[in-house]
């Protein structure tokens, strides 16, 4: 009797308990990739979704222009892909109160963050301010202006709950708002 006589049932027996064992690992689903021609075999995980309603495209000395062409000349706030008129005092944290921040208090869901765009250069928030902030469990996050519309476009396309509020780099208030 040859060797491979004997090799034979124990090599079926091993091919048996495989198969069996291959059966019992193909419990995930497996689904292929479908594939356009000239997409080099990528997928956008972000493709079919809807792109958030406020996007900056630029920001300049004459204020913030937006993806659809529209310029905001003065402080405005995005918040749940919307654009708000924000009517503040002109003199940064000078004659600022909490009401100022009252809207982030009635919106609900509450953004996860709130960023601060401060103008030219990022000046901290008053501590009553923040605490007032804190309270209403609103992160705030202060940077100057362009970084903070930078930062919201980037977290907004993320599909993040993020408010921003921007102030210009020049300060201008609203034609025809009443005084802050």
């Amino acid at each position: 009797m040859s060797l491979s006589f004997f090799l034979r049932p124990v090599a079926r027996s091993a091919l048996r308990s495989s198969a069996r064992l291959g059966l019992a690992t193909r419990a995930f689903h497996v689904s292929c990739a479908r594939r356009y021609p000239g997409d080099g075999g990528l997928n956008n995980i972000l493709a079919g979704g809807t792109a958030p309603a406020v996007t900056v495209k630029t920001i300049t000395q004459n204020g913030i222009q937006l993806a659809d062409g529209l310029v905001l000349t003065s402080a405005c706030i995005f918040l749940d892909g919307k654009v708000f008129l924000w009517n503040v005092p002109e003199k940064l944290w000078d004659g600022w109160k909490p009401e100022h921040f009252e809207i982030f208090e009635t919106v609900v869901p509450r953004p996860e963050i709130l960023l601060v765009g401060t103008g030219e250069r990022a000046e901290m928030l008053p501590p009553q301010l923040r605490h007032h902030l804190m309270r209403a469990g609103v992160q705030a996050d202060i940077m100057n202006t362009r970084n903070a519309c930078s930062t919201y476009n980037l977290l907004a396309e993320e599909g993040r709950r993020v408010a921003a509020a921007l102030l210009p780099i020049t300060p201008r208030r609203w034609e025809g708002a009443p005084s802050a």
